[in-house]
């Protein structure tokens, strides 16, 4: 699937791989053209190997934790990965409520990244949408990734408008 989606753009495409054993399918998905590929900590014994093989690939990797992991679980590895996934839902359908309690992850991640010099982007998944941005915007994570608001949307054109203005908005607030 990953390689038809690939047939058809140039954009930029993180696979985001919420199974199980992730180290038997990376290579299906670095050859169908992903530029970059994350992967849950929780369920990957040897997540430094994996990173490590993910990024030999000259693929971007990228860790993600669900909201009962800690930040400090993850540390060892912020040195060596491009993106940190903080999940902000628990995982397995769409539409779920943002947990506000994981959004300190984002605060604490940007701390150790301003600290010791690193490079990561500091993502969120889950539960973001027009109602949540103004509470998203003070902890001023890199990239925003809406999967049933825009899904849902009936103007999707619009509602990238509308998310955009709003995010705005949000930041120039708390700025």
């Amino acid at each position: 699937m990953a390689a038809d989606i690939r047939k058809n753009t140039n954009l930029f495409m993180d696979a985001h791989l919420m199974i199980m054993e992730p180290e038997r399918h990376i290579h299906a998905f670095i050859e169908s053209g992903a530029d970059a590929i994350t992967f849950h900590s929780e369920v990957c014994i040897h997540s430094h190997r994996l990173v490590q093989a993910i990024r030999h690939a000259g693929v971007k990797a990228g860790i993600s934790i669900v909201p009962s992991t800690p930040v400090s679980a993850i540390v060892p590895l912020l040195e060596f990965v491009d993106q940190v996934l903080v999940m902000t839902v628990n995982p397995g359908y769409g539409g779920q409520k943002l947990l506000p309690f994981c959004l300190v992850k984002i605060d604490e991640l940007r701390e150790i990244r301003e600290k010791n010099g690193l490079n990561f982007l500091i993502a969120i998944d889950g539960g973001i949408n027009l109602t949540t941005i103004p509470e998203i915007a003070p902890h001023k994570p890199d990239v925003l990734i809406m999967g049933s608001a825009f899904f849902n949307a009936q103007d999707k054109k619009m509602f990238v408008s509308d998310a955009l203005e709003a995010w705005r908005h949000a930041v120039e607030n708390f700025e």
